[in-house]
């Protein structure tokens, strides 16, 4: 049998309408939708299906619903196919809430109001600073930390070959982009979003996030659930504390993490939530996988129907 290993979705995938097909045609993913309401105290359904977009992209707002959007994916996949075998999971920064929450490390209300509450931290983060985001494509690595190093930026996200997203002050970033695309980038691209998301410039967000993982109670993983900071699997709750509340400021190694699931013997990744941006990011470090995805009906139509064939 194939392994298996779910991924789950982080900011930016989210799209105005996420989930309103699902909450149309399943009574389980209405019920969902609607515990988010009792859960939050606020119409965060009405925000995934109706927007407006800025409204659904402020992080506070986006964080929760990804989120739920993704777990709803996840609870449909499992109701579909109830004999759904998966052996490890793994998510891209706010996923990883997810990841952890699918490998029973917390409860569906405490995985939303933890991703409520992380998202308002730090979107204070992001008005306390001036920062920025930008992918630079087709730049070697050790090129592109030079290129770090004499702008003083971080490199934030680590997506596949090929795609770096770096962040930091805009004035920093933009010169980056300007001496990323003076090396031999392809492109150096700013990026539509608030602010400088896993660099140093969240440390403000830091101790809030430690204090709200301190008040919750996690359990041991029951599967292998993929660190971003360090790209192997989480050990117990004080290691999981810990890593989270690192993650804020530090880089997501999305591709060292595939390529350790792939060593561990992983062939088979499916996505769930909005959007197939970790489904692409998979597919440029390994060509040779299975990637399957479940973010509206069709897929997940289609994601049953693989599973059901396969092996």
């Amino acid at each position: 049998m194939q392994q298996t290993a779910l991924m789950f979705a982080g900011q930016g995938a989210q799209f105005v309408g996420m989930g309103r097909d699902w909450a149309g045609q399943f009574p389980s993913a209405r019920d969902l939708f609607d515990r988010s309401r009792e859960i939050l105290g606020f119409d965060l359904a009405r925000i995934c299906f109706e927007g407006p977009e800025e409204e659904l992209t402020r992080t506070e707002n986006a964080q929760p619903a990804i989120f739920l959007t993704s777990w709803v994916a996840f609870q449909l996949l499992k109701e579909q196919k109830p004999d759904l075998s998966f052996q490890a999971t793994a998510g891209l920064s706010l996923g990883e809430l997810t990841a952890l929450t699918a490998a029973g490390v917390l409860g569906f209300e405490d995985g939303l109001k933890i991703a409520r509450q992380r998202g308002r931290f730090m979107q204070e983060a992001c008005e306390a600073t001036r920062g920025a985001m930008a992918a630079v494509l087709g730049l070697e690595m050790a090129v592109l930390r030079e290129v770090c190093a004499a702008t003083d930026v971080d490199m934030a996200n680590l997506n596949c070959p090929g795609q770096i997203v770096i962040s930091g002050e805009t004035d920093k970033v933009t010169a980056a982009c300007e001496l990323a695309k003076a090396k031999g980038a392809k492109r150096a691209v700013m990026l539509p979003v608030a602010g400088a998301y896993h660099s140093r410039l969240m440390a403000g967000a830091q101790p809030k996030v430690r204090g709200m993982l301190d008040a919750v109670t996690l359990l041991p993983p029951a599967m292998p659930v993929i660190s971003n900071v360090t790209a192997l699997p989480h050990g117990g709750p004080e290691d999981i504390r810990r890593e989270l509340t690192a993650q804020v400021i530090s880089s997501v190694r999305w591709e060292d993490s595939i390529r350790y699931l792939l060593a561990q013997g992983f062939r088979r990744f499916v996505e769930l939530g909005p959007g197939t941006a970790l489904s692409g990011f998979v597919k440029r470090i390994d060509k040779t996988t299975t990637i399957l995805n479940v973010s509206d009906i069709p897929s997940l139509e289609g994601t049953v129907k693989a599973l059901s064939e396969s092996r």
